[in-house]
């Protein structure tokens, strides 16, 4: 499907712009699972103040949603309405060192390059990083964590443009971080963050990135078209544990598959398309939660308009009916 052109209704939202604005533009190709619709319009600024200048202008009833590397995302297959903002590796992705055992970068760095500058500057305590497939917007929206850290505990504060245009800087507090969650109003696009880490032997640092990137290579199926960690940890418990409980190892639905390798992975075998994931997730939450009465909640963030095959209903409707 194809949504209508933005730029020909608001033909002034290109005057003065540096980046890079694109109409209908396929999220099949910026996502891990390769699947989804369309972009109504794609807006790749040039820089911070493009940005900026980019969303004063832009009428507010226009939804705006920013999409890093697309590691965690599912489009649906109707597209996502609106403004995608999608920032440069050029304009947002950047470090520096600015001394006090901080690094300034980009929210468009990937996490795994965070890792390796800061094992450089001899700065532990990111080491983390270097097994999560991501970018920083991303982890410092969904405070990303992997072998007992967490984005909270290295991020000391971030910039961000609001909807309106306006520059904001944020401290660690003002965040509402919790496990895989910050509290930031969804309307704020984080272009930048300050991070601290602890002095440290970069030797040492570099084994544990090693470690790091060996048992992520060993468990998890990286090779594959996934979005990494479909569902939240529920207390007490692991996801994968109560997904293979109940049965769901290797589980299919049309072209996607949660992983034999590890079943709290969901992957792409080829010819998926975004409602057989969601409806293969679903599946998942509805069996585990017959089998156990957990309810698991989604990581994986699923946004956009449902395609012609329609909408998935949250537990298929907790009607005890299984694809």
């Amino acid at each position: 499907m194809t949504f209508p052109d933005l730029l020909e209704r608001h033909p002034g939202l290109a005057e003065g712009i540096r980046g890079k604005l694109t109409a209908n533009q396929p999220l099949s190709a910026v996502t891990w699972f390769r699947t989804g619709g369309p972009a109504q319009l794609m807006f790749q600024p040039a820089d911070e103040e493009d940005l900026a200048a980019f969303l004063n202008k832009l009428p507010q009833e226009i939804p705006v949603l920013p999409v890093g590397l697309g590691s965690n995302l599912l489009v649906r297959d109707g597209g996502l309405e609106g403004v995608v903002v999608r920032l440069s590796a050029k304009g947002f992705g950047g470090i520096e060192e600015i001394g006090g055992n901080r690094l300034k970068a980009g929210a468009a760095v990937p996490d795994k390059r965070l890792a390796e500058a800061a094992a450089k500057a001899g700065l532990g305590g990111f080491a983390f990083y270097a097994g999560i497939p991501g970018g920083l917007g991303g982890a410092l929206r969904m405070n990303a964590g992997a072998h007992g850290t967490e984005t909270r505990e290295r991020m000391v504060e971030l910039t961000a443009i609001g909807r309106d245009g306006e520059r904001l800087v944020l401290r660690n507090e003002d965040m509402g971080y919790s496990y895989r969650h910050s509290g930031a109003s969804k309307d704020l696009i984080f272009t930048s963050a300050v991070f601290e880490g602890v002095p440290r032997d970069e030797a040492a640092i570099r084994q544990e990135m090693a470690d790091v990137v060996a048992h992520r290579e060993k468990a998890q199926p990286i090779r594959e078209k996934t979005g990494g960690s479909t569902f939240k940890n529920p207390p007490g418990t692991s996801a994968w544990k109560e997904i293979d409980a109940a049965g769901c190892r290797g589980l299919t639905v049309g072209g996607a598959q949660m992983s034999e390798m590890h079943c709290n992975f969901m992957i792409n075998t080829g010819n998926a398309t975004g409602h057989d994931l969601e409806l293969l997730g679903e599946t998942v939450r509805a069996r585990v939660l017959k089998h156990s009465g957990i309810r698991l909640e989604w990581e994986i963030k699923r946004l956009g308009r449902f395609g012609s095959e329609g909408a998935i209903e949250p537990f298929l409707g907790e009607a005890g009916e299984f694809a």
